[in-house]
């Protein structure tokens, strides 16, 4: 073989926006469905940067029937002068350059979202075309780039008495898989972004179907509480509002209870939701837990031997929204999670408990109502403890003791091994036939699992068919969980194509979602997808998905078929099985994912919840989108 000489016209230099098109993943996160809607964030960020500076105070977003997106507001507009060093119009080197923007400390903006400067220009580079429209100072100017490449000068239209930017981008098929964007998930976005932005109006409109939604808060994020709490039967009747300042970071902390069991907080920074938390959120958990032990104390609420109440007794029904605005962020990696500056600590820490403190003095009966709630969890969570205790003696808790209808595998490699979490016990006779059993474990359900959502922990343990999947996962359930034991990278629910296994299927997710979310974060939770029909004509056999599909073979073929309708897993061979939702070769499975929390949360509070009237509205509006949802 010839030896090529590595030298240095090996290396390769990517100039100017090409490394952006090279590598978008490094910018934008993926080219899926969540890097193409990135793009309209990315864009809309620089304009509630303004808006937090105090010059926004509209901001309007438009899917185009090209498929082109136009975000427009009525900020300042970029500047239109020749920039100093770069010796180019002010709006080509925002457009074209890298690290190129007004928040690096010149002055431009106090606090900003888009801190790394790669926003704007990383949308032009991977666009097929963008246009931008500024007026600034009394004057108009266009510009129209191709790739990340301008393909005009700057050109001045004319005088204006307005102001603002108007950029309208087409997302470039070269380098996204899917270039059509999703309304819903605009949606979700742009309303957090208005919740979070007080008296901030963003309007969204989708010229492809003529769906107009506005979106404009004047309670910011008291309004985001009682929104989250909308399906849900809360504990006092207004959300409980804090601020506070100093330095150069402000704080507004909005929370309200619920008579549910589970805790919703989310957490942002500057606007940027960082899931992950941080030192923000770990000031808040430690302030509410530190206060209310403080209170119960100090009012005989908790007696001189009773033990401290702990931070998930305190946060049970909890919803809260926590928002930092800081001037020098520090956020762990380029998708901005988690917040790392370690002075916000003591600085949420401290306000929540001084303000949190003085509202449960002047508010003793809402105190009263929390108090209850709290101690209520703490019982709950020691029969929970003494369940768990119980159920490892017994072994039921524990991985060496496997619940005795497992089938498991023989692969020990949890990387390879796969789950099955299959409804009742026909289907998992067939699955336990048809399987793999090197790598596929069999878990049969009996009936509908306990509906978590409506449920303690302390009964939650006490359900079989829940004990059986925490023992045969192995990782733990709730604070305990532990990814690192989890016995399965591949957690697949199986259920029938009818109203009942969809019903199981939400109550498993909802199980996952709310008591083993890593499983979800990680990729490890699945959805099989078994065969609706099984069409025969002659030498031709081909099992089928769905009614459409079924329509499309029929026409291909003639509709003279033998026509095999599946009710349920539990009507197919063995070898059937296999063949078409075990195989790894042939069979279609679903990842579930969480491309975002506040809609997960919503979804399972309305779906699993106790108001029937929210689930009922929620199932007539998305009808389009769901099918076979028990009401």
């Amino acid at each position: 073989m010839d030896e090529v000489r590595y030298d240095a016209s090996k290396i390769q230099v990517l100039e100017g926006l090409e490394a952006v098109r090279k590598r978008p993943g490094m910018y934008i996160g993926s080219t899926g469905t969540r890097g193409l809607h990135h793009l309209v964030y990315e864009v809309v960020d620089n304009s509630v940067d303004e808006a937090m500076a105090g010059y926004c105070k509209e901001i309007y977003i438009s899917i185009n029937k090209d498929g082109s997106c136009t975000v427009k507001d009525d900020g300042r507009g970029i500047p239109a002068d020749i920039h100093p060093q770069v010796k180019k119009p002010a709006i080509e080197v925002a457009l074209t350059m890298l690290h190129a923007g007004g928040k690096f400390g010149s002055g431009g903006y106090k606090v900003s979202g888009g801190l790394h400067g790669v926003g704007v220009s990383v949308v032009n580079a991977l666009s097929e075309w963008l246009e931008v429209k500024v007026d600034w100072e009394g004057n108009s100017y266009k510009q129209r780039y191709e790739r990340g490449k301008p393909v005009t000068q700057l050109i001045t239209l004319g005088q204006t008495d307005n102001h603002g930017t108007e950029i309208t981008f087409k997302p470039d098929k070269e380098i996204f898989e899917d270039i059509e964007f999703d309304f819903n998930i605009l949606s979700t976005r742009m309303k957090e972004m208005a919740f979070l932005n007080k008296g901030l109006k963003i309007v969204l409109e989708d010229k492809r179907s003529d769906v107009k939604e506005i979106y404009h808060y004047e309670g910011g994020i008291v309004s985001f509480v009682k929104y989250l709490n909308k399906s849900k039967e809360v504990l006092h009747d207004e959300p409980i509002f804090i601020s506070a300042t100093k330095d150069d970071a402000e704080l507004e902390v909005a929370l309200q209870y619920n008579d549910t069991y589970n805790e919703t907080i989310f957490s942002f920074a500057n606007n940027i939701d960082t899931h992950e938390g941080g030192t923000h959120l770990t000031g808040f958990k430690n302030a509410i837990t530190r206060v209310l032990n403080d209170y119960a104390r100090k009012h005989g609420i908790l007696k001189e031997n009773d033990r401290n109440l702990q931070g998930e007794d305190v946060r049970e029904g909890l919803t809260a929204v926590i928002s930092v605005r800081l001037t020098e962020p520090q956020f762990e990696g380029q998708t901005k999670t988690k917040l790392g500056n370690t002075e916000i600590r003591s600085f949420v820490e401290n306000a929540v408990y001084e303000k949190l403190e003085t509202f449960l003095e002047e508010n003793p009966s809402t105190a009263k109502v929390i108090l209850d709630k709290a101690m209520t969890a703490s019982r709950a969570r020691e029969a929970a403890r003494k369940a768990r205790e119980l159920t490892r003696r017994k072994g039921a808790l524990d991985s060496m003791q496997l619940p005795g209808k497992l089938a498991d595998c023989t692969e020990k490699d949890p990387a390879l091994c796969e789950l099955y979490l299959v409804e009742g016990d026909s289907a998992g006779g067939s699955a336990k036939q048809g399987r793999d059993r090197r790598f596929q474990a069999i878990l049969p359900l009996r009936g509908k699992i306990l509906n978590v959502e409506k449920s303690r922990l302390d009964k939650i343990l006490n359900s079989d068919e829940i004990k059986a999947m925490i023992t045969a996962i192995g990782a733990g359930i709730g604070d305990d969980f532990d990814i690192k034991k989890v016995r399965y990278h591949k957690i697949v629910c199986m259920t029938d194509a009818d109203v009942d296994g969809s019903h199981i299927r939400t109550l498993l997710l909802t199980f996952f979602y709310r008591y083993m979310p890593e499983l979800i974060d990680n990729g490890y939770v699945y959805i099989a997808q078994p065969p609706l029909y099984r069409v025969e004509k002659g030498k031709f056999i081909k099992y089928v998905y769905s009614d459409r599909e079924l329509e499309k073979v029929l026409n291909e073929i003639g509709h003279e078929a033998d026509i095999q309708r599946y009710k349920g897993l539990g009507e197919m061979d063995p070898e059937q099985l296999w063949e078409t939702t075990l195989n790894p070769e042939t069979r279609t499975m679903l990842r579930v994912s969480l491309e975002d929390a506040l809609v997960a949360d919503e979804i399972f509070a309305i779906l699993m919840g106790q108001d029937v009237e929210a689930r009922r509205e929620f199932i007539q509006k998305n009808a389009h989108l769901v099918k076979n949802l028990d009401i």
